[in-house]
């Protein structure tokens, strides 16, 4: 890529994530649409050389219909060529398969189907209702389906399970598989999540001027401010567990810090605050992300590690046996292709709010090790290999799903493209 040893060019920028969607990430998974029941296929090996499932985790349904209806929006706007029709279509079938199939009789999703539709436990006798996660990225996906069709009975069903999601966690009874939260803790990742999808419908009903909007954004606003008061710690890092109650024991879960979560936060904030006009609190994300890089990235070999201690390095603390902690502590210095795709949108992202060099040079580190490690070698499959040990070697192991995941790759891809697309139209 041209900018690494010359003069930062935008045009170049947008021209290289141009190229690599469209040649390298949606050939693959334009190929693994399901074009008889709707949906996508995701349980692929870490190559992308074999399918070895056809069930489809709710989860991934919902990730799926937001990229593709983004995908359609972008070429209805003429910042991606393609045809639009093509992608809004298998997006709505997905819509369709998620109506017939996804709903229990509480209004919930189940977290997993089977191809054709039938509903599936994913962990043997726990039933199907085992995440919220999956609701919330169905509404994700519905949310970004009404704006593109002006559908306004998928909006509707959008709010309707925001709604339901919000009762379960004022309840307090959720379940977060793959990643249920430790007793008597509080998670930085449901308060991240609700953020997310809040900030979502809000931007969609605004659109069809809903009644609903206010609340939205009433609710949208809480959750910015909930993450930069009770999560961000006075270091600038964010804690992933804080106990309900009391003082701040030094245990391995209350201690680690997920760097990628992080980073992906700080631009849901940033992307927040900025339509809310609450510029306060997109400043406070700056050295929020330059902490994250700080702590996070791996200065032996390169890349960001997946979990550290507070104060860098692996992660250490009073053991409490939970299985998270296990987690923590077994898969800590491998390399997610995750994280790496959220780095590089989140440090251009500061770089064009603040213009400090520092986080265009987070950027072009994150840059030199991301292209030189993730990309498939295999020019025939695309994609990236997306689990890699420390040294970058491929690890063929489940992280969260035993899927191959078609969401944070894509979507940041699409961000970086709309962020200097828009500054190109300047």
């Amino acid at each position: 890529m041209n900018i690494m040893n010359e003069a930062w060019d935008t045009d170049t920028l947008l021209q290289f994530y141009q190229r690599h969607l469209l040649e390298d990430l949606l050939p693959f998974w334009s190929r693994a649409v399901d074009p008889h029941n709707g949906g996508m296929y995701t349980c692929f090996t870490n190559s992308g050389d074999a399918l070895i499932s056809t069930d489809k985790y709710t989860w991934s349904q919902g990730r799926f219909i937001w990229i593709w209806s983004r995908i359609a929006r972008l070429i209805e706007q003429g910042v991606l060529p393609g045809n639009a029709s093509a992608f809004k279509l298998e997006a709505e079938r997905a819509v369709g398969f998620l109506l017939s199939h996804v709903f229990l009789d509480n209004g919930n999703c189940a977290f997993l189907l089977t191809e054709d539709g039938r509903k599936k436990e994913s962990i043997p006798g726990e039933g199907y209702d085992t995440s919220f996660y999956a609701d919330c990225f169905v509404v994700l996906g519905f949310s970004e389906f009404g704006r593109l069709s002006e559908r306004r009975d998928i909006v509707e069903e959008a709010l309707a399970l925001y709604d339901r999601i919000r009762t379960r966690c004022s309840s307090g009874q959720i379940r977060s598989e793959p990643y249920p939260v430790p007793p008597g803790l509080k998670s930085h990742s449901v308060t991240m999540i609700l953020l997310n999808i809040s900030e979502q419908l809000m931007e969609t009903l605004k659109g069809f001027q809903h009644p609903a909007y206010d609340r939205l954004e009433k609710d949208c606003l809480a959750y910015a401010e909930q993450i930069m008061t009770e999560f961000r710690m006075p270091d600038h890092r964010i804690a992933e567990l804080l106990p309900v109650r009391g003082e701040v024991p030094s245990t391995v879960l209350c201690r680690h810090v997920n760097p990628g979560h992080t980073l992906e936060c700080m631009w849901f904030v940033i992307q927040a605050s900025t339509r809310l006009q609450r510029e306060d609190l997109v400043a406070q994300t700056l050295p929020v992300i330059q902490k994250a890089f700080e702590l996070g990235w791996d200065s032996d070999k390169g890349g960001l590690l997946r979990f550290v201690d507070q104060e860098g390095g692996q992660p250490k603390g009073q053991q409490t046996g939970d299985p998270y902690e296990t987690l923590i502590l077994d898969t800590w210095d491998s390399k997610l292709w995750w994280p790496h795709s959220e780095a590089l949108y989140c440090s251009l992202l500061a770089y064009e709010l603040s213009k400090d060099k520092s986080f265009k040079e987070l950027y072009l580190q994150t840059h030199r090790y991301v292209f030189r490690t993730f990309p498939q070698p295999d020019q025939r499959i695309g994609e990236w290999i997306q689990i890699r040990d420390r040294n970058g070697n491929p690890m063929e192991k489940v992280v969260a799903l035993p899927v191959k995941d078609p969401f944070h790759i894509i979507r940041n891809v699409l961000l970086i493209i709309e962020l200097y697309s828009k500054a190109s139209d300047q």
